[in-house]
């Protein structure tokens, strides 16, 4: 029976190749290396007592602890909760009591946070800080872990997107999902074991697919932990990357750049851009001056990207020329447009509703939340994605819109009502409404609309501030409004629209 981790076994018998490159570390691991370590750690792990389908956070930064994690836990058939290492407090805390998780992987300053919540969370038992005596002692153990038998459809990963009621959503990802989206991606991507993929991709995101797709392939992956475009350029040539990650601050980043920036790039043949919408005011250019084709994809934690989505490839190019299309279906995926208030209406070429999606990498449900799960897991295998677009003549997929609120900044997803739940729990502030704007570098930012709670008023520095304390990073507004009404239908229905018409286009 499939474990999705048994592609280390076949490419361990290439031990010198280089699988995992971290320059920031000055590090390299070759595919014995790594199948080497993943196994002790796993085999470490089950000596802790974690067992088939247990669950265990991971709140790292991207780093090769990080991916060792991953595949140690699916290899003895636990469960990898990956969170990101921006998260504060209560959101390390809600994924570590809604999971159920055992233990959680972290690294010294991580662990004195765990250490404040542990008393919350009853299932806690192990906390495992990396470069600590424990961690010393998973890889301490002996190397000869054999994969564990899974099936298809057995849990391997809890991946949480943010809900549109603000509480987090676990898209149960499992095995069959995993081997599915490792070679739609590589398949798509045409991914061999020549090829070197420069990712920069943080490896608590769904995104961290791309790189496990190389090492599925045989690949090196080469990793990036934080962009920086002079750094990101420099890689790309030392290393002779031929894939390079992409979304579309970093494509609109590199058609600022002065002439002579694309002998970095030269050995690149393709880039990916996904997470948002690519503008063709920065794909095309890129794609005339550097003459790389961008990949440019459409998939979502629940799909793992492209497992289930779709991407338009190098062979579009001749006729799909827009450079607005997110392409056709990958591998077995399929994709159709229904009617938002009726999802068993399918609709016509050129008619805008709902995307839906099906194929082997949709998750199996969201975790604990039957209700969530039923009205998007349909009984006939379609995923409702939440997603407004249309499919051409030539069944190409076309997004114009969200059916939600959702707002992707550099790939980030931001659910409004998240943020708004923070914003108001500050004693100064009446009110909030957070949306979207767009942003020609992020793809969209986050916006509050504020009423102060006194005449007195309140300072946007002190609101994002405030944000900074109690909310990962990206969620935070980029700007802050201040306003004496925000619009509301009967007092209570927001009306986001109307705040995207009034302080978008102004940028008041």
């Amino acid at each position: 029976m499939p474990n999705c981790t048994t592609f280390l076994d076949a490419n361990a018998h290439n031990p010198k190749k280089p699988a995992l490159v971290v320059p920031s570390r000055g590090e390299t691991y070759t595919y014995a290396d790594l199948r080497d370590r993943i196994s002790r750690v796993g085999r470490g792990l089950l000596d802790l007592g974690i067992e088939h389908g247990d669950r265990v956070c991971i709140y790292l930064e991207s780093s090769p602890e990080y991916l060792i994690s991953y595949l140690a836990l699916w290899r003895i058939g636990a469960v990898a909760v990956p969170t990101n290492r921006v998260y504060r407090e209560d959101e390390v805390l809600y994924a570590v009591r809604n999971a159920g998780a055992t233990a959680v992987i972290t690294d010294a300053e991580g662990a004195a946070l765990v250490g404040r919540i542990r008393g919350r969370a009853s299932t806690l038992r192990h906390v495992i800080p990396v470069g600590g005596e424990t961690w010393a002692n998973l890889l301490s153990a002996p190397a000869d872990l054999r994969a564990a038998n899974c099936r298809f459809d057995d849990l391997c990963q809890i991946q949480y997107t943010s809900g549109t009621t603000g509480k987090p959503k676990g898209a149960m990802l499992t095995h069959g999902n995993w081997i599915a989206a490792m070679d739609a991606e590589r398949d798509v991507l045409g991914i061999t074991a020549d090829d070197v993929y420069l990712g920069i991709y943080p490896m608590g995101h769904v995104g961290i697919s791309w790189g496990l797709s190389t090492l599925r392939a045989g690949g090196t992956y080469v990793v990036m932990e934080r962009f920086d475009l002079d750094r990101y350029l420099d890689l790309a040539r030392e290393y002779r990357a031929t894939v390079v990650a992409g979304m579309p601050p970093v494509i609109h980043s590199l058609i600022q750049t002065p002439p002579g920036t694309e002998t970095a790039l030269a050995t690149v043949r393709v880039m990916i851009s996904g997470g948002g919408p690519l503008m063709p005011g920065v794909w095309k250019p890129f794609h005339e001056r550097f003459g790389i084709p961008v990949v440019n994809a459409y998939g979502l934690s629940e799909t793992i990207v492209v497992g289930t989505g779709t991407a338009i490839r190098p062979e579009h190019y001749a006729t799909a020329d827009e450079f607005r299309s997110v392409g056709t279906p990958v591998g077995f995926s399929e994709v159709k447009i229904v009617d938002a208030d009726d999802p068993g209406r399918e609709l016509g070429t050129g008619e805008d509703g709902e995307i839906a999606l099906r194929g082997p990498a949709v998750a199996s449900g969201y975790w604990q939340m039957p209700e969530e799960t039923a009205a998007v897991f349909l009984p006939d295998g379609w995923f409702l994605t939440g997603d407004v677009g249309h499919l051409d003549e030539d069944g190409m997929l076309y997004i114009t819109d969200r059916k939600k609120d959702m707002i992707v900044m550099s790939g980030w997803k931001v659910y409004p009502t998240e943020v708004e739940n923070v914003l108001v729990q500050h004693p100064g502030v009446r009110d909030a409404a957070v949306f979207g704007c767009p942003d020609e570098r992020r793809g969209e930012i986050p916006v509050a609309v504020v009423i102060p709670a006194s005449e007195n008023g309140i300072a946007p520095d002190d609101i994002i501030s405030f944000s900074r304390d109690h909310l990962a990073g990206y969620k935070v507004p980029r700007r802050v409004i201040i306003a004496d009404d925000i619009p509301r239908v009967n007092g209570w229905k927001l009306l986001r629209k109307r705040l995207r018409e009034e302080y978008c286009r102004s940028g008041a």
